[in-house]
This record gives C-alpha cells, sequence and structure tokens, in this order.
C-alpha cells in the first residue's frame, strides 16, 4: 500500500530495534557496534562476580609475575595463593580494579569519556614508586584467564576474541595515560 518512498519513510519512525540498522560505532573503537553489544552483555556475567574474577586475576598475576607482588604494600608479605584468596586486602583491591575495568568496558560508547577516564588512571600509576608502564600489558593474560574461569561455557571463542580486542585496547590507553604523566613529571608540568 503506498508508494515505495512512503514505505521508506514510514520505516525510518518504526519502534522495532531489529528493523534499524545498528549505530555505528566510534571510529576510534577497536569493537564494532555488535561486539559492544556482546562486551557489555557477556560482562554482566563478569559484574556479578566481580570480587571473585578480580581475586582469580590478580592470583593469576602474581603466578605469572611474582616480581609484582612487591609494588603492592598492603599484600606483599602473601606469598601462598590460600594466603592471598583469604586476604581482604587483596579482594579490595581486586575489586577496586574490577571496578575500574567496568568502567572502562562501559566507556567504550562514549570514547572522549573512555580515553579521558582511563588515561587518567594510568596516570595515577606513575605515583606508585617502582612502577613502570609494562606492568599494565601483564594483566592481560591473567584478566583473560579469570574472564574464562568466571563466564565457564559461556566464553565462546567469539566472546574471547572480544575480550583480547578489549583488554588490550584498555591497557594500551592506561599505558598511554601513564608514559604522558611521566613525561609531564620529567619536563615539570605534572597535572596529576
Amino acid at each position: 500500500m503506498g508508494c515505495k518512498l512512503s514505505q521508506l519513510a514510514a520505516s525510518e519512525f518504526t519502534n522495532d530495534p531489529l528493523a534499524r540498522p545498528p549505530p555505528t560505532a566510534d571510529p576510534r573503537s577497536p569493537l564494532s557496534a555488535k561486539q559492544q553489544y556482546c562486551m557489555l552483555a557477556s560482562w554482566k556475567g563478569i559484574f556479578r562476580q566481580i570480587e571473585k574474577t578480580g581475586i582469580i586475576l590478580f592470583v593469576k598475576l602474581f603466578q605469572e609475575n611474582e616480581e609484582l607482588l612487591h609494588l603492592f604494600e598492603d599484600f606483599r608479605h602473601l606469598q601462598t595463593v590460600e594466603a592471598q584468596v583469604s586476604s581482604t586486602e587483596l579482594a579490595e583491591h581486586a575489586t577496586k580494579v574490577m571496578h575500574t575495568l567496568d568502567e572502562g568496558i562501559k566507556g567504550l560508547g562514549d570514547m572522549d569519556s573512555f580515553f579521558a577516564y582511563v588515561q587518567h588512571v594510568g596516570s595515577t600509576h606513575t605515583q606508585v614508586p617502582g612502577f613502570v608502564a609494562d606492568n599494565f600489558m601483564k594483566i592481560e593474560k591473567p584478566f583473560l584467564d579469570a574472564a574464562k574461569t568466571t563466564l565457564g561455557d559461556r566464553y565462546t571463542p567469539n566472546i574471547e576474541n572480544i575480550y583480547k580486542i578489549t583488554i588490550r585496547f584498555i591497557l594500551e590507553n592506561l599505558v598511554k595515560g601513564f608514559e604522558e604523566a611521566k613525561k609531564e613529571k620529567e619536563n615539570g608540568t605534572s597535572h596529576t
């Protein structure tokens, strides 16, 4: 009924989200709009177990990178997995880190806010004695392992790929924020 142009115009005002193409992702984002949707949907499973996932992340991080334990004054004395898993201090820090990742992941829909937030968090690490930018990248594998453990069979090859892209992007921007702040400190123009 009606001409083709009327049908096209009417389709613009439909309330059916499946009838419309997905919004385009910001070109600065490493994820497509569909991948962002999948990431956020999957992330809900992580968020429901955010403390547990964070503890798994840190236990794996320290198993693979023992030298990092000395950077954490509140729990550097935790030399065994059992001590780490039962530590309130480690649980609090792990949860704080996971909430930071949560903010980064949820921020992928607004890239300006994402860059500002994640790079600011990276810059604050210049205040940690002995911390170097490469330490951020050491989180990638433990994060992916923790996500896989938490999600179980929901951690499909597609979700794994999306998580890899996402965590690398977040870590690269933490590094960028750290390096820019370090350079500002060295030049005497620090804003942190």
